[in-house]
């Protein structure tokens, strides 16, 4: 890692993904600020329990707490109101002609990094991180490895300034991201880290895409049936599979 990328800006949803991220970013640089955007989206709980995920991060975890700077929130309703889909309007989930799902806003993650860059910039800070992915995710373009590519550059050269931009969970499936959660966890330096940072995703992230707090399930909160429930639902139990495998004693 280059010495001058010391500090970082984590697009930080609340979700289970970005707080991954966030423990990732913690457990590497010296600096570590956050970021989310409200754009109208339809799971706007998100945005209570982002906060929530903090302050378990800085009382659980002390060292990593030492390196949380300022949280940023910034208003764009301008993607909400420009944006006909599933996220941002009281409809369905479902699969349009051009074979993305109707929850992709077009758009998003590249004014995320825009406006998170033009942030970072006035911050001082060099890394920007997010938890864009290949391997689990809708085929939205928008997180593809070549989008990020072109984006770091594009933000590099526009503000003349060299940005990072890191992808943590790219090529990693869900069930990895619960695993690299419990391995950042047991290397934070507090006991029984991993098991604690995993138990804090599960009991205070909030994915599901409508909102629901209600329902209680082994990963978390969330309706059991949307998208996103679905993949996090996955996830977990190839989790929790491996785990026991582990934990089984040899023949």
């Amino acid at each position: 890692m280059a010495a001058m990328h010391t500090t970082a800006l984590v697009l930080f949803s609340g979700g289970q993904d970005s707080t991954t991220c966030l423990a990732h970013a913690l457990s590497r640089y010296a600096r570590v600020e956050t970021v989310a955007f409200d754009y109208g989206q339809r799971h706007h709980i998100e945005l209570g329990a982002r906060l929530n995920v903090l302050r378990e991060l800085r009382t659980q975890f002390p060292a990593w707490g030492a390196k949380l700077g300022d949280d940023h929130l910034l208003d764009l309703a301008v993607l909400g109101s420009v944006s006909d889909t599933s996220l941002t309007r009281d409809t369905a989930f479902k699969m349009e002609a051009s074979g993305l799902p109707n929850t992709f806003v077009p758009g998003r993650n590249l004014l995320f990094l825009t406006l998170a860059a033009a942030l970072a910039y006035r911050r001082g800070l060099q890394v920007l991180v997010t938890g864009v992915c290949e391997t689990d995710y809708s085929g939205y373009p928008d997180c593809r490895d070549d989008t990020m590519k072109a984006m770091q550059l594009a933000l590099s050269r526009g503000m003349d300034q060299r940005f990072l931009i890191e992808t943590p969970l790219m090529w990693i499936d869900k069930a990895e991201t619960w695993e690299l959660a419990r391995t950042l966890g047991d290397k934070s330096g507090v006991a029984n880290g991993g098991p604690a940072l995993v138990d804090l995703i599960i009991e205070h992230t909030h994915t599901c895409y409508l909102g629901d707090r209600e329902h209680r399930h082994a990963w978390g909160y969330g309706c059991g049936t949307c998208p996103a429930c679905e993949l996090r639902a996955k996830g977990y139990a190839g989790f929790s599979a491996s785990l026991n495998k582990a934990s089984l004693p040899a023949a």
